[in-house]
């Protein structure tokens, strides 16, 4: 699986599933994120070969974007990440057997919305990264606890006449 991340935001952007995954599928990928979500400053990223392969680093070269890969043998440095990962197989990958990769595919979207959408997040004050729905803060209230209009302001129809 290929996992992006915002680290910002914290929301998972996209699980890439397949048997193996290569530098093609990278560039495919954050090419089709680029185009949705514009070219970040950094990618951040361990030094897998599907990373540091030399047509990923000439195509984030060419989009404007530099490379932040972490040191080898170094997880701490790229802890959200880590902690996603750890996340997903606890909440997901540890539970499931997939009979094939569609199938892989379908559960794991799946549950990669329910993370942005629904999941709360303690270090985003137990809400979701990207929840299905924001509402202003007074918009759930019951009408009955909201102020009612002043009198000026509502309208008043004028009386029909008889002749």
């Amino acid at each position: 699986m290929l996992n992006v991340l915002d680290e910002f935001t914290h929301e998972c952007l996209a699980i890439r599933v397949g048997h193996r995954l290569k530098a093609a599928d990278v560039i495919d990928l954050l090419s089709d994120l680029f185009i949705l979500r514009g070219v970040p400053a950094h990618i951040r990223s361990d030094n897998g070969p599907e990373f540091v392969a030399k047509a990923v680093q000439d195509w984030i070269a060419a989009v404007g974007a530099k490379t932040a890969y972490i040191a080898p043998g170094s997880p701490w440095e790229n802890g959200y990440v880590e902690s996603f990962n750890a996340r997903l197989r606890d909440e997901l990958l540890d539970g499931e057997i997939f009979y094939s990769l569609r199938e892989a595919e379908v559960v794991i979207e799946s549950w990669r919305r329910h993370y942005n959408t629904v999941r709360p997040h303690a270090s985003l004050g137990f809400r979701p990264p990207a929840p299905g729905l924001v509402l202003p803060a007074f918009a759930a209230w019951p009408a009955a606890l909201r102020a009612p209009a002043s009198p000026s302001a509502q309208a008043v129809a004028p009386r029909p006449t008889l002749n």
